[in-house]
């Protein structure tokens, strides 16, 4: 089974997930950290599988769903928001680039 640093879609995702569970739980500075954190690390995922062009048009759209989370909120809470926004980046991520993936995953 490939590992989740794989998977740009789960990073990218998750680090949205993570992030504001972190910021929720301890302080919004930190969440920011883990937020951050996971954005260079799928960038450099996207980077590496698919190029320039795809990574910044996934990094951007990661930035906005960022900012479109906390409007989103105001209407519909923050955790369905945030889980709402996650799911849109994965997707995005799982579609640009997990998806034409060349390497296969190896059975171990």
């Amino acid at each position: 089974m490939r590992s989740i640093l794989r998977w740009p879609a789960a990073v990218s995702g998750g680090g949205l997930i993570v992030g504001y569970a972190v910021a929720a739980l301890t302080t919004r500075p930190l969440g920011g950290v883990v937020l951050l954190v996971a954005g260079i690390a799928a960038f450099a995922l996207w980077l590496r599988a698919a190029g320039a062009r795809t990574a910044t048009q996934l990094g951007v759209l990661y930035i906005a769903l960022f900012v479109v989370s906390h409007l989103l909120a105001l209407v519909i809470g923050a955790w369905p928001s945030v889980l709402a926004v996650a799911v849109i980046m994965a997707a995005a991520s799982w579609w640009l680039v997990d998806s034409r993936s060349e390497d296969p995953a190896p059975v171990s």
